[in-house]
């Protein structure tokens, strides 16, 4: 899994890497597809991320500040960066971090993420190809981001590592809903797979290809835009609609 999933960020690495080669000050300072954030903060968040592996001690300690607002803490220091500065801080930081990434390779043991999760060591890099496919196909390209055209594609590599964080997030990110509802959620084609959820035989049961997947537990999209076929109990749904991933 860690190898699968680190070979995923490298290659999306490259992708966004091109993608910001090409922008023009304005596509830098549009807003993407994440609420409050331009392109630059988008870019400069995909950075962080990386830093709070290869160096935390780079950043206030934050300790039991919600992932999000840390986050947004986070790029707020980095505003006021201009864009070359922060293509190079992702650039530089993101190859320092994959060539860490191999020292979880065969750690068994687990970390703490706050109100993420707590995860295997193993798991980890599936969160960074995860943000990397989300933020890349859905936050910088229409219809939530400003980028025109359609989004690059992704290989089964890179839809799979997405898919494994989502499995191992889900349930920890949504404990409160684990009583309310069982699930099969059926991915079809590149990545095809049954993420289970809850406890028992499933009331409900949610159909669609991945990437329409990913936009609708991220709640980046509508099922009714998607292509979402969902089957079973009517509460249970109701449930579903909700479940969200980060």
């Amino acid at each position: 899994m860690t190898v699968n999933a680190i070979e995923a960020i490298r290659a999306d690495r490259a992708v966004l890497l091109d993608i910001c080669e090409a922008l023009t000050e304005a596509d830098w300072r549009a807003a993407s597809g994440c609420p409050g954030w331009s392109v630059h903060d988008l870019v400069t968040h995909m950075a962080i991320t990386f830093w709070q592996f290869v160096d935390p001690s780079r950043f206030p300690d934050v300790s039991g500040v919600p992932a999000e607002r840390m986050n947004d803490v986070n790029v707020e220091a980095r505003r006021e960066w201009n864009s070359d500065k922060v293509l190079a801080d992702y650039e530089n930081v993101s190859l320092d971090a994959l060539e860490l990434m191999g020292t979880l390779l065969g750690l068994d043991l687990e970390i703490p993420l706050g109100d993420m999760g707590t995860y295997q060591a193993a798991v980890l890099p599936s969160a960074w190809a995860f943000d990397h496919y989300t933020h890349i196909r859905a936050d910088l390209f229409g219809p939530r981001g400003p980028l025109p055209g359609p989004p690059p594609p992704a290989d089964e590599g890179r839809i799979g590592a997405a898919l494994d964080w989502i499995a191992a997030a889900l349930p920890q990110q949504n404990s409160l809903a684990m009583p309310a509802c069982t699930l099969d959620l059926e991915i079809e084609g590149a990545g095809a797979r049954t993420i289970s959820f809850g406890h028992g035989r499933p009331a409900a049961v949610i159909s669609s290809g991945a990437d329409s997947f990913i936009r609708w537990v991220t709640q980046r999209g509508r099922w009714a835009d998607l292509d979402v076929r969902a089957a079973g109990d009517e509460a249970a749904l109701a449930v579903a609609r909700g479940l969200r991933v980060f």
